[in-house]
């Protein structure tokens, strides 16, 4: 029996013969096991491969399904991280081990912030490298390379009030490789990658992989509502759920889904004199509330396809920690500097590559001027970087940080920079009550929507995006509901077993 890679590989490809599907399930499931260091001989694999179905072996030959058997865990697997783009690493595991597929994988994504930009300059074909795409990715970047590399095809991120990068609503876009950067580019026009210079055209594009995007509103459950509606939670959302069928819990894991859950959803509770009899009738169409966003969900779900359950917990309470490093004078002259001027409503082609490239050019000279104030923040050098179109606010800048500090971190300042275009990083320190008030809107929801394959959790604490202080608290909470959903969790705290330099770490652009 061949024992090196490549002979192995070719070997089993010789006794798999010529069904092209099923090839391309081995090559990948071989290529999977061996990136999760593996090592297992060739007759090993198909042994191993035949017990666990989608293989049928004989005394000459080898035939392979081309679907794989579906898997399901035990338990429900939930796994908490600090810096959220460590939940990739546990997505592939999950790939890996077949209990989600290779491909077109939905995740719903609640979060303050869409962690939808695409590392600038990492080469499309990084994704192919497990371990150097892990390297390259940031919390603000986890989820496009996933979308290049086929994996994801469906995003539902779900955000609260106070977080609004990205236009409300459904939208289409592809993710490919620029032909002429190597690097992986989005045909979106939404602001949101316009500012960051990560829009290409599809038609430019070369390998690209089409991304439904559905951006849902959450607002929270609405104190007294009770009280305002004269009718239990339940019975409020009893008709929404009867819209649309969904599997009992106790079918996966054996928890009930049928106890009382927290009321229905709206932002601001009428004002003093307004008709409290309307609550319960516009709550069912109103942007935020529960119907609303189980509709744009469950659009995107099947009740027989697997999908990631992704929560930020800084969805529940969030800070700007860029706001506490700086003065409000410091921010407002960043915002000046880092100012986006998008395109117009209407923008053909042309306009919207010139948008790219004007802002490109902008970022990369603001980022070459903070890393030579870096080396030298004397007046020759401020001056000289001042005098460059759009950029005499620099002066003014740096003049208040060395007022505060004697070195300024002019790395720091540039990353603050970059959360300041056409949007600000949402803050919004939430009270006890208002946590719990969207801890009870994500019940509700998640009711209605079929059960998750696997959960991930970020703490985002050490970044400050979720307040210190906080965070613990909103943790136990909300592993309090999950479970509460859906029974006995597999909870694997990995943010416990890792080696983090808390003094090392630094808030990032989000």
């Amino acid at each position: 029996m061949p024992n090196t890679r490549n002979q192995m590989f070719s070997a089993l490809l010789f006794l798999l013969g010529q069904n092209n599907n099923a090839c391309c399930y081995f090559r990948w499931s071989f290529e999977t096991r061996l990136s999760f260091h593996q090592t297992i001989s060739a007759e090993t694999f198909i042994k191993r491969c035949a017990r666990e179905g989608g293989v049928s072996t004989g005394s000459n030959y080898v035939t392979m399904s081309c679907v794989p058997l579906k898997r399901s865990y035990k338990e429900l697997p939930v796994w908490i991280v600090e810096d959220h783009h460590d939940v990739v690493g546990h997505i592939y595991r999950a790939i890996a081990s077949r209990h989600l597929p290779l491909k077109n994988i939905k995740m719903i994504h609640l979060d303050s912030h869409p962690d939808l930009l695409i590392p600038v300059n990492m080469s499309a074909d990084t994704v192919f490298d497990k371990e150097k795409l892990f390297s390259e990715l940031s919390i603000e970047n986890w989820i496009m390379p996933m979308v290049y590399a086929g994996h994801v095809s469906c995003v539902a991120w779900l955000h609260p009030y106070w977080a609004q990068q990205i236009r409300e609503g459904e939208h289409r876009m592809a993710v490919g490789r620029d032909s002429s950067t190597t690097t992986i580019r989005v045909s979106s026009t939404d602001n949101y990658f316009l500012s960051d210079g990560l829009y290409l055209s599809e038609k430019q594009m070369e390998n690209s992989k089409p991304l439904r995007l559905n951006v849902v509103k959450v607002n929270p459950v609405p104190p007294g509502h009770w009280s305002l509606t004269g009718r239990k939670p339940e019975e409020d959302t009893e008709g929404w759920f009867a819209k649309r069928p969904r599997p009992e819990c106790s079918n996966a894991w054996g928890a009930s889904c049928s106890e009382p859950l927290s009321g229905s959803v709206r932002l601001q509770p009428p004002a003093v004199g307004s008709n409290m009899s309307s609550l319960a009738d516009d709550v069912d169409d109103s942007e935020g509330s529960t119907s609303y966003v189980v509709k744009r969900t469950s659009a995107l779900l099947s009740e027989t396809e697997p999908y990631v359950l992704d929560i930020d917990l800084d969805f529940f309470t969030c800070k700007n920690p860029f706001k506490e490093l700086y003065t409000q004078e410091e921010y407002d002259i960043l915002k000046e500097l880092y100012n986006f001027r998008g395109p117009s409503p209407h923008a053909d082609e042309e306009e919207l590559d010139e948008c790219v490239d004007r802002r490109v050019h902008q970022l990369e000279d603001l980022e070459a001027a903070f890393a030579d104030l870096l080396e030298d923040d004397g007046e020759e050098t401020v001056a000289r970087w001042a005098g460059n179109p759009g950029m005499a606010p620099l002066a003014q800048l740096v003049s208040s940080l060395k007022l505060r500090t004697q070195c300024p971190d002019y790395e720091m300042v540039h990353q603050a920079g970059l959360t300041c275009d056409s949007v600000e990083l949402p803050h919004h320190i939430s009270t006890d009550e208002e946590i719990d008030r969207l801890i009870s809107a994500m019940k509700l929801f998640l009711r209605a929507l079929p059960i998750p394959t696997l959960i991930t959790m970020s703490r985002s604490s050490l970044d400050e995006y979720c307040p210190v202080e906080q965070v613990d608290s909103v943790q136990s909470r909300v592993l309090a509901v999950l479970e509460s959903l859906y029974g006995a969790l597999d909870v694997n705290k990995d943010y416990e077993n890792s080696s983090i330099e808390t003094l090392d770490c630094q808030p990032k652009a989000s």
